[in-house]
């Protein structure tokens, strides 16, 4: 075939992907984000948090969504584009000019490769920036309003080593009725607090927020089994704030690549073994999108007239299983069975594995089991469903 013949196939198999492409990204964050907009509405709603914070919010959430999305995304568009190609018989005329599946290649994989430049970008530094972010807007939202971190007639877990619970709450003025806290910050003087009223009082310059407590009584275990109360009609307790800037206390989402492959000496072997996971698990999820790439044209290709629903589904049931195999060997890695590069790794070479012998199968025109299956299956369904009316 002359260059300029090719150019143009080419050309006309890349510009099939990135309209599906693009509608994957906006169904699948928006699906990831679901989960999250009933919280931040009942923000805006209820503790009166500003709609730009809100906003800031949803932008620091999104790159870890995208290093999801991205090879979702891929994996759907590349279903969907070679199930139209094959569906519309191009695949087959293709072939007829003497183009083989392997010739297919180099448009799918240029997209893929732009696709894994993207989630690179994404996991080197839009992760750390936005987990960090996330964390920071929270503190500083906290402290402009202190009532964001609890609600009544719940037990409230935000701060540290405490437990609170108020009967009443008045998010505006920062008071609450029927306010019990349970201290065990120093867990060998557990203490629990009981006060009829109370205020929160944020101070954003110690990083702090204070429980202004009125007409209550403390009850404190001491270490020696001792018991002791004591009743009070003005008590003051400050709770610390977790501060988003202090490298001691991030978690390892928020941490740059550079940080979790050289940790700080002392650091435990359990904290070496998660920092090194979450470092093999970034990079292996930018190199699934040529993994899914190679899954998804025989699958494509083969899934024929099905239609985009078909697709969608076909791409949720590999995604799935995908995920599933993921957290797999991720558990098997921070148990130590398996080592971290073993078990960031694995899954893409299973999957890869499994793309190269579809790929094959549908380069010598044989069809793949689960295709051949379905039909089966459908008919089957069709007849026990004829006999029931037929009874």
């Amino acid at each position: 075939m002359p260059n300029f013949m090719k150019k143009t196939l080419y050309a006309y198999i890349f510009k099939e992907i990135p309209t599906p492409f693009l509608v994957g990204m906006v169904t699948f964050t928006f699906v990831l984000l679901m989960g999250r907009f009933l919280k931040l509405a009942e923000m805006v709603v209820e503790k009166g948090i500003p709609f730009s914070d809100v906003v800031r919010m949803v932008a620091y959430l999104l790159p870890p969504f995208w290093l999801f999305t991205i090879p979702m995304a891929l994996l759907l568009a590349m279903l969907l584009a070679f199930g139209r190609l094959s569906g519309d018989s191009e695949i087959t005329a293709m072939k007829s000019c003497g183009i083989s599946l392997y010739g297919l290649l180099p448009p799918p994989m240029l997209f893929a490769a732009c696709a894994t430049l993207a989630c690179l970008w994404v996991t080197v530094y839009a992760v750390p920036w936005g987990n960090s972010g996330f964390k920071k807007l929270m503190v500083e939202i906290a402290q402009s309003s202190a009532g964001i971190a609890i609600k009544e007639k719940i037990f409230n877990n935000a701060f540290p080593g405490m437990v609170v619970y108020t009967q009443s709450l008045d998010t505006k003025a920062q008071t609450m009725g029927g306010v019990i806290v349970h201290d065990e910050r120093d867990p060998r003087t557990p203490t629990t607090i009981f006060a009829s009223t109370g205020a929160l009082v944020s101070d954003p310059k110690s990083n702090s927020m204070e429980f202004q407590l009125r007409n209550g009584s403390i009850h404190r275990a001491e270490e020696q089994g001792g018991y002791r109360m004591v009743q009070f009609q003005e008590y003051n307790l400050r709770v610390a704030l977790a501060d988003g800037s202090n490298k001691a206390t991030r978690k390892v989402s928020e941490m740059t690549l550079d940080e979790l492959l050289h940790p700080p000496k002392g650091t435990q072997q359990k904290e070496i073994i998660s920092r090194d996971l979450e470092y093999h698990s970034r990079l292996a999820l930018p190199f699934s999108c040529f993994v899914f790439t190679l899954l998804a044209i025989p699958l494509g290709i083969q899934n024929r007239r099905s239609g985009k629903a078909a697709g969608f589904s076909l791409s949720i049931g590999v995604i799935l299983l995908y995920y599933v195999t993921l957290s797999a060997f991720d558990t098997l890695g921070e148990r130590g069975t398996l080592p971290p590069l073993l078990a960031g790794w694995s899954p893409n070479l299973i999957f890869l594995l499994a793309g190269a012998y579809l790929f094959k199968k549908t380069s010598d025109e044989e069809r793949l089991p689960i295709f051949s299956l379905y039909p089966r299956l459908k008919e089957a369904l069709r007849g026990r469903l004829s006999k029931g009316r037929k009874r």
